[in-house]
This record gives C-alpha cells, structure tokens and sequence, in this order.
C-alpha cells in the first residue's frame, strides 16, 4: 500500500521490522509478559538489526535515521510487543539521544558507541516520590565537590534502571531554586552507593523493569555533568518533548494490534449460525477503530516531521501522545469487548493490550499534563 507520507526508505524499514515483529515478537510477548522478564533475546535481535544505532552520529558507530524512522520502529515492535517497544523508545530517546544532543565530545565517544551496540542499556532517572510532572520539584540532591558530585536520593519508577550500565541522573544543587537548579548528569552503573530495588506487581507492559534507585553518596565525576550548567530542566523538557513522540508511535502500535487481532476473531467465531464481523455492531466497532487509529498515526507521524525539519513540535508531539494513548486505551478495550470471554483470560492478546495500553496515558506526561501543554500554547499564541 502507498503512504503519501512516507518516502520509499521509511517503507522499506517499516517492511523489515513488520516482518521481524511478526517472526520473532508476536509468537513471543506472551511468554514475556507472563514470564515478567526482560526480553534480552528480542533486544539482542533488534539491536543486530541496527535500530539502536538510527539517528546516532556515525562517527560513534550510528547511522542516518530521523525522528520519523524512530517512530516507524516504536511503532511497529510495540504492534508485538508493547514492553519490548517501551525498552527500545526509552533507551534511544531519553539515554542515547540526549548524550547525542548535549554530551561533548568526550562523553559522546564514551558512551554512544556502547549504547547503539545495545551492550548497554541506557535509562533516565528523572521520576521522585513527590516529583513526577513537576519536574522542577526534583529533590535527588547534587552536593559539589572537588572533583565531582555527590549524589543524595531516590528515584522510582525508572524504565530500563535495572537493566541500565548508562543512567542520566537528573538532580539538583539547590531545592529552594526549583528548575534554575538543575543539572543533568551521566553515571555509568553499578556505582559504589547506588541501590537498584525491582518495583513488582505492575498492570501491564510487565516485561519492562521497572525499579527504583537509591543514591548514598553516589560520586559523578565533573566531566560527567551534561551540558551547560544550570540548564538541566530545560535540557530535560526538550528530551521529553521528543519522547513523547515515540509514546505516541507506541500507543498506535497497541491499537494497530488490537485492530488486527480484533478483525481476525471477527471473521472465525460465530454466533447466531453468522460471523461475527456480519453482525453492524461489530463493523462499527472495527469502523471507528480504525479511523481513530489513522488519525492517532497521522499526529505523531506528522510531529515526526516537524522535528525532523527543525520547526516547533512541542505542542504537536502533546496532541499525538495524548490522542494516540487515549486511542490505544479505547481500541484494547473494544477488542477486548469484540473477543468476549475469551479475551478476558491471559495469555490472550487482547487481556495483554488491554493491560499495557493504560500506561501509555501516564508516563512522559499523564494526559491531565498533555492537556495543560496544549492549553497552554493555545493561550500564548
């Protein structure tokens, strides 16, 4: 099928991944999600794909990739695989991305190279007890000293923390200057006084670790802060803004599956002596499924593109994570609805999306959030 969206590159890397997604994720995420365990096999195959390395400088061992590719392969491995997709997006848009765009050369040389290898798993430490939106609420304390940092706190619910050898540690050097406070750092991990506890018992996406870390004088050496100083917030938005494209890219890969599985059971279970997709109820189910889906696709493909052409994105990446979860949300729920009960029970796909689709309106900006941003814009223009 033509996209007039996409040029024939953008085609043939969403073919390739389609075909490994439907080889190797599909017959798979179950198990994981069951399993609750780290899919290292699927990110070894991705990363031999060379998909941790798209949009990264080749002269640290990237190649050329845009943010429309990004999304393309988010979008794409969550249809499989919604915690394996949470990996991917989290390690190339709030780790390897940010080295790229405000390490120097120093800590791009150190670091990228093993993060576009996937020999390293990155992750952000950004999320408190008493500080997830509110960002400039961050209490993780950054004490100077001679030679560095001395880290003090706790982050929870960071994506990847267990896994990670490479974690940006978003902390602050004085609490009472709220955002002007903070600074970003790069801490290659275990370090002496870094505590990882697994945080269990989560609704969805259970393949993906989440855990939280504990900082007991953790020492950052000073060539690991990132960027300028004092610019920690504004360096941290901007990664943010960026990532919640590929949210949105995500969310369309849960509903495109939802869609999918939703239609095929539509065709082979019958009720009434007919086919269940003979049924209006049901044809106006997938109907709205489907626009919906293609809308939600449209968003974040075309904050995709502003990005990649330098032009303001920020409240257009808002729209789509928040139309696009919401639509992951919906979709899952009526394919859970067209699956009867059989999609109530695991290790059905539809219980999985119906599952992992809720998170996708709560990190990288709950939707309350994504509305505020929007509303926001809207007032100021």
């Amino acid at each position: 099928m033509i996209d007039p969206h996409l040029n024939e590159n953008d085609l043939l890397l969403r073919k390739t991944i389609r075909d490994f997604v439907d080889r190797e994720l599909i017959p798979n995420a179950s198990k994981y999600d069951l399993n609750e365990k780290f899919p290292h096999d699927a990110i070894n195959k991705i990363a031999e794909m060379g998909l941790f390395r798209l949009g990264i400088d080749e002269t640290f061992g990237g190649v050329e990739g845009t943010n429309m590719h990004l999304a393309i392969a988010t979008e794409e491995i969550a249809r499989g695989c919604a915690s394996t997709a949470v990996i991917y997006a989290s390690h190339m848009s709030l780790c390897s991305k940010y080295i790229e765009l405000y390490g120097d050369l120093k800590q791009k040389s150190l670091y990228l190279p093993r993060l576009v290898e996937a020999s390293t798993i990155g992750a952000l430490a950004l999320t408190e007890p008493d500080a997830g939106s509110d960002v400039a609420s961050i209490k993780t304390l950054a004490t100077k000293v001679d030679e560095g940092f001395i880290i003090n706190g706790s982050k929870h619910f960071i994506t990847n923390g267990q896994e990670a050898g490479i974690v940006i540690v978003v902390a602050s050097t004085d609490p009472g200057l709220g955002s002007k406070g903070l600074e970003t750092f790069i801490l290659e991990a275990p370090s002496e006084g870094l505590t990882v506890t697994p945080q269990q018992g989560k609704l969805g996406i259970r393949a993906s670790s989440t855990c939280e870390l504990n900082f007991n004088n953790v020492f950052i050496p000073n060539e690991n802060r990132l960027g300028k100083a004092s610019k920690g917030f504004h360096m941290t938005m901007q990664v943010l803004d960026a990532g919640r494209i590929l949210i949105a890219a995500q969310s369309v890969g849960i509903a495109q599956m939802a869609l999918e599985i939703s239609i095929q059971y539509a065709q082979q279970r019958k009720a009434f002596g007919n086919y269940i997709s003979e049924f209006q109820a049901i044809q106006n189910k997938l109907a709205d499924m489907a626009t919906e889906i293609q809308a939600a696709r449209l968003l974040t493909y075309r904050s995709a593109a502003l990005s990649d052409y330098n032009q303001p994105f920020e409240t257009e990446a808002s729209m789509a994570k928040l139309y696009a979860s919401k639509v992951a949300v919906e979709s899952a729920n009526q394919a859970v609805q067209i699956h009867g009960g059989i999609g109530y029970f695991a290790p059905n796909i539809a219980e999985r999306l119906y599952r992992d689709a809720k998170v996708t309106e709560i990190y990288e900006g709950t939707s309350e959030i994504q509305r505020i941003l929007i509303a926001r814009s809207l007032l100021s223009g």
